[in-house]
C-alpha cells in the first residue's frame, strides 16, 4: 500500500489524477497549495507526491525546497509547457522527475510506478543511517542514547527529536515554525515560544556554557543550527 500526495490548485486536474491513479493499492491525498502539502507530509507517511509548480499561498518550489529539509520522499513535478524554467529549477533542487500538462494517463501511472519502485523497493526510502556524531556528541538513534563527551545523558522525547533532527543535518538551518513541523507534526501556530524554550532545556544537556553554545547555534532572523562536521 502507497500513499500519493496530489498538489495542485486546480480542482480539475486533483480529478483527473485520482482517475488515473485509482488502485486499490494507493491511498490518495490531496492538497491546493504547498503549504498544505508541506502540512500533509509532516502527518502522514507518504510515499509520494505529485506537486503543481505555480500556486497560491506557498508555490511547488517552494514547498519542495521545504519537504527536502527532512524526506527524501518522490517528487514529481506537474509543470506546463512554458514553465523550462522552473522544471529545471525543480529538478536542480531535488525533484525527482516531471510529467508536462495534458496529461497521457498512460505515462502518469509508469511515471509513479517507477519511483514508487525505486522508494519502496530498491531502498531509497530506508536509507538512513542509525547513529550520528558532531564534535562530542554522540546519538545512537536504534539504542535511542545520547552521549556528551562519552557520558550518557537524559532527554525528554521532544529534546531527542530536535537534537536528531539538528545532528543528522549539520549547518542546515531550520526555523521555529519548521522545527515544530517536524517534530510535532502540527500547523506551528504560537511555535516560536515553545521551541526556543526546548532548545534552551537542550542546551542546558548537551553544552558546557549554554549561555554561550558551541553546538546548537542561533541565526539571527532564520532559526537553529547544529554547528561542526558530521561523522557516521
Amino acid at each position: 500500500m502507497a500513499n500519493i500526495l496530489i498538489c495542485d490548485d486546480e480542482k480539475d486536474i486533483v480529478n483527473a489524477l485520482k482517475i488515473y491513479l485509482s488502485d486499490p493499492e494507493y491511498t490518495l491525498f490531496e492538497a491546493e497549495n504547498g503549504q498544505k502539502a508541506v502540512d500533509i507530509i509532516t502527518e502522514h507517511d507518504i510515499h509520494l507526491v505529485l506537486l503543481d509548480i505555480m500556486m497560491p499561498v506557498m508555490d511547488g518550489i517552494t514547498a519542495l525546497n521545504r519537504i527536502r529539509q527532512y524526506s527524501n520522499v518522490p517528487i514529481i513535478l506537474l509543470t506546463a509547457k512554458s514553465e523550462d524554467a522552473d522544471k529545471i529549477l525543480g529538478l536542480n533542487v531535488g525533484a525527482d522527475d516531471y510529467i508536462t500538462k495534458p496529461f497521457n494517463p498512460l505515462e502518469v501511472t509508469a511515471r509513479v510506478r517507477s519511483q514508487l519502485r525505486r522508494y519502496l523497493h530498491l531502498g531509497a526510502g530506508v536509507a538512513q543511517p542509525d547513529s550520528f556524531t558532531v564534535g562530542g556528541i554522540e546519538l545512537n538513534d536504534r539504542t535511542k542514547q545520547v552521549l556528551v563527551d562519552g557520558e550518557e545523558i537524559s532527554l525528554t522525547p521532544k529534546e531527542y527529536d530536535i537534537l536528531k533532527l539538528l545532528i543528522a543535518h549539520p549547518g542546515k538551518v531550520y526555523s521555529p515554525k519548521e522545527i515544530y513541523s517536524i517534530i510535532w507534526k502540527e500547523k506551528p501556530f504560537g511555535s516560536d515560544n515553545t521551541v526556543a524554550v526546548h532548545v534552551r532545556h537542550l542546551r542546558e544537556k548537551i553544552e558546557i556554557n549554554p549561555a554561550e553554545p558551541r553546538y546548537i547555534k542561533v541565526v539571527f532572523g532564520q532559526g537553529y543550527k547544529m554547528e561542526g562536521d558530521r561523522t557516521l
